[in-house]
C-alpha cells in the first residue's frame, strides 16, 4: 500500500482517465447496471440494441463490451514505461524491479485463478480470467521495454502470426469454431475441460499484443516529439490496426471473434484502444478539458482493488444487501420491480464508487 497524489505533475492525466473510465465500466457491470437495463428493454424496444452493446458478442462480431478487456490490457502497457522510470528512479536497481514484476505477475495469476474459485463456489483450476492473462502479457512486455519499438512491434506481430498458425494447423477445415479449435484443445490439456462460453486460456498469447502496443504508445508519449506529432502517430496507427482487423474479417480470411482473440479481433480492438488513447490525450492533456474526469480518476487509482472487490462482493453480496432496503422502501411506494432493480443497480454502482472516493480522500492506494 502506497501513498501518491493525483497532482503528480509527471503523470499524464489522460492515462488515469482512460484507466478510470475502463474500470468504472467494469464496476458498473459488476453492479448489474447493464443487465438490469437490458432486461427492461427487451428485443423490439427502442433501446434494446444500444444496451446489447454492453454484452459480449456470442461469436463472430464486435460489440462495445468486447473492447473493455483489450482497453484494460492496453492501458496497463501504456503505464509500464512511466512506472519503470519512476521505480528505477526510486530503487535504482533493475534486478529489484524485475523481482517486483515477477512478484506482481504471480499475484495477478493467483488473483485470477482465485476468482474462478469464487465464481464456482469450490476449488477449481481455470485460466480464463483477465488477471491471469494479464500476468503473462505484463511479463512479456516487461522484458521488451528496453528494446526498440520496431523489435516490440515485431514480437507482437509474431505472437499474432503464431496464434493464426496454431489455429489453422490444428483444424484446417474450421479453425475458429467453438468447441473444436486449438484453444479448446489446449484447455483440455491444461484444465481437462473447455469453457462453455468459448473463452480459451491461450488468449494470453494474442492479447499480449495489446499490452506491448500500449508500451509502445507509452514510450511515444514520453518522447520529446510534439503533441501534434504524437497524436498524428497514434491516430494513423489506430486506423491502420482497424483497417487490418476489419479487413481480415470482411475478406473472409479470419473472423473477428473476441472469445478466442483471433488476430483480426486483436487488430480491431487494438485499433480502437489506440484511438481512444489518442482522443483522451488530446482532450485531457492537450486541450486540458479535464473538469469532468475526477469521478473516473478516483476509480482508476485503485483499479485492481476495486476490480477484485466488485467481482467478489459486488455480484454476490452488495447488490443483494442494498436491494433489501431499496425494495423495502420503493415497493410500498408503488414503484415496479423493473424500476427497483435498476435503481438498486445504480445504488450498488454508487456505493462502490464511494468506496474508491473514500480511499482516494484518505490517500490509500493498493498496489501490487
Amino acid at each position: 500500500m502506497t501513498n501518491q497524489h493525483l497532482s503528480d505533475r509527471k503523470r499524464l492525466v489522460s492515462l488515469d482517465v482512460f484507466r478510470g473510465l475502463t474500470m468504472f465500466l467494469l464496476v458498473a457491470e459488476a453492479a448489474s447496471v447493464y443487465h438490469t437495463l437490458l432486461d427492461a428493454n427487451p428485443e423490439g424496444t427502442l433501446f434494446h440494441n444500444f444496451f446489447l452493446q454492453f454484452t459480449h458478442h456470442p461469436w463472430n462480431g464486435l460489440r462495445f463490451w468486447d473492447l473493455i478487456q483489450p482497453f484494460f490490457m492496453f492501458i496497463v502497457g501504456v503505464a509500464m514505461p512511466f512506472s519503470l522510470n519512476k521505480r528505477m528512479a526510486v530503487v535504482g536497481d533493475r534486478g529489484k524491479v524485475t523481482r517486483h514484476i515477477l512478484k506482481r505477475c504471480l499475484l495477478l495469476f493467483l488473483f485470477g485463478t482465485g476468482l474462478h474459485c469464487v465464481y464456482a463456489g469450490e476449488l477449481v483450476f481455470e485460466l480464463w480470467n483477465v488477471l491471469t492473462q494479464l500476468s503473462f502479457t505484463i511479463l512479456v512486455t516487461y522484458f521488451l521495454l528496453d528494446r526498440s519499438w520496431k523489435v516490440q512491434l515485431g514480437v507482437s506481430l509474431g505472437l499474432l502470426v503464431l496464434t493464426e498458425i496454431m489455429y489453422r494447423l490444428y483444424n484446417p477445415e474450421a479453425p475458429f469454431l467453438h468447441g473444436t479449435n486449438f484453444g479448446n484443445y489446449i484447455d483440455q490439456i491444461l484444465m481437462g475441460k473447455i469453457n462453455g462460453g468459448g473463452w480459451v486460456a491461450i488468449n494470453c498469447i494474442p492479447t499480449a499484443a495489446h499490452t506491448i502496443w500500449g508500451a509502445i504508445c507509452g514510450n511515444l508519449l514520453l518522447s520529446s516529439k510534439s503533441e501534434k506529432e504524437k497524436i498524428k502517430i497514434l491516430v494513423l496507427a489506430g486506423l491502420a490496426a482497424l483497417a487490418i482487423g476489419y479487413g481480415l474479417d470482411f475478406a473472409g480470411i479470419t473472423p473477428i471473434v473476441k472469445r478466442i482473440s483471433t488476430t483480426s479481433f486483436a487488430f480491431a480492438s487494438g485499433g480502437w484502444a489506440i484511438l481512444a488513447l489518442a482522443f483522451c490525450y488530446w482532450l485531457v492533456d492537450v486541450k486540458e478539458k479535464n473538469n469532468w474526469v475526477f469521478p473516473f480518476v478516483v476509480v482508476g487509482m485503485n483499479s485492481i482493488f476495486i476490480y477484485l472487490f466488485a467481482e467478489i462482493l459486488g455480484h454476490s453480496w452488495l447488490f443483494g444487501f442494498i436491494e433489501i432496503f431499496s425494495s423495502g422502501i420503493l415497493f410500498p411506494l408503488g414503484i415496479g420491480e423493473s424500476a427497483v432493480v435498476i435503481i438498486t443497480a445504480f445504488l450498488t454502482l454508487g456505493a462502490m464508487w464511494y468506496l474508491c472516493y473514500f480511499l482516494y480522500k484518505k490517500k490509500i492506494f493498493f498496489k501490487i
